[in-house]
């Protein structure tokens, strides 16, 4: 083996084992998966055996890597990146800006956004202006991070009536994406966010991730809950990294509201 062989050999023994590691996998957890044997398991994490690219690509799907990661084992282990990083705006991915649109369109009158990783907006239907109302107009401003929108005191958080509780919903499942793939940005911008919540107050009976949120409007008050979708059978890289949330009346009173704010905003 070259120097460089060498050096991509051991780069790439590393980041196998810290995968399997954070996975809590045996080797023989990980071999059975990848469909080889534990012994070459062994030679790759000590860098004694160099894998094909066929065997790299599995590894990372057997350790549930996202495609970024899938590329960044592959290119420790000397390959190139085999999932695309397209551009959202670029031609290739026109057909699916078409159908989030139509998907958000279809979601009226309730609000739903695209966002990319970090909260950062990427698309939303008209019912979502009814978050960010009132929203200080630094907070708005492109790019427009919509968790930093819906916590900090001078965004949605000044309506919302269970801020403590809905807040920590929302920063404990971003400590489940960091324990999953250690991510400093998003640990950074959990610091932030958890800096905008008040102390929690006594449980209110939620029953685990069922956190509605309920937000002041000058017609009522609104109980939504929300659903979120990623796209799990993207090869693009940015594809992949997107989620829609998609928010939903928890009661017919504020499906009402939201009906009749659709009917004015059409002039009906």
């Amino acid at each position: 083996m070259t120097v460089m062989a060498e050096a991509e050999g051991d780069l790439f023994a590393q980041e196998l084992r810290r995968w399997r590691t954070r996975r809590r996998f045996s080797q023989l957890d990980l071999a059975i998966r990848a469909d080889t044997t534990q012994r070459h398991l062994s030679f790759l994490e000590r860098g004694r055996s160099r894998p094909g690219r066929a065997m790299v690509v599995r590894l990372a799907e057997s350790l549930g890597l996202s495609l970024r990661e899938r590329n960044e084992l592959l290119v420790a282990a000397g390959y190139a990146p085999v999932y695309a990083e397209s551009g959202f705006d670029s031609p290739g991915l026109g057909p699916v800006r078409e159908a989030l649109e139509r998907i958000l369109d279809g979601h009226m009158p309730y609000p739903a956004v695209v966002v990319r990783p970090y909260g950062e907006l990427v698309a939303a239907n008209p019912a979502f202006s009814m978050i960010t109302e009132g929203a200080a107009p630094a907070l708005l401003e492109p790019p427009v991070n919509v968790l930093r929108v819906a916590l900090h005191p001078e965004g949605t958080a000044r309506r919302v009536e269970n801020l403590a509780e809905w807040g920590r919903h929302i920063t404990g499942s971003l400590r489940e994406e960091t324990r999953r793939s250690p991510d400093p940005r998003l640990v950074e911008l959990i610091a932030e966010l958890d800096s905008y919540l008040p102390e929690p107050g006594p449980p209110a009976g939620h029953l685990g991730f069922a956190v509605p949120l309920r937000l002041r409007l000058p017609e009522g008050e609104l109980r939504l809950i929300t659903t979120l979708t990623s796209f799990a059978t993207a090869v693009d890289v940015t594809l992949s990294e997107l989620r829609l949330e998609a928010f939903l009346p928890a009661d017919a009173a504020t499906a009402e509201i939201l009906g009749r704010r659709a009917s004015s905003r059409h002039g009906r």
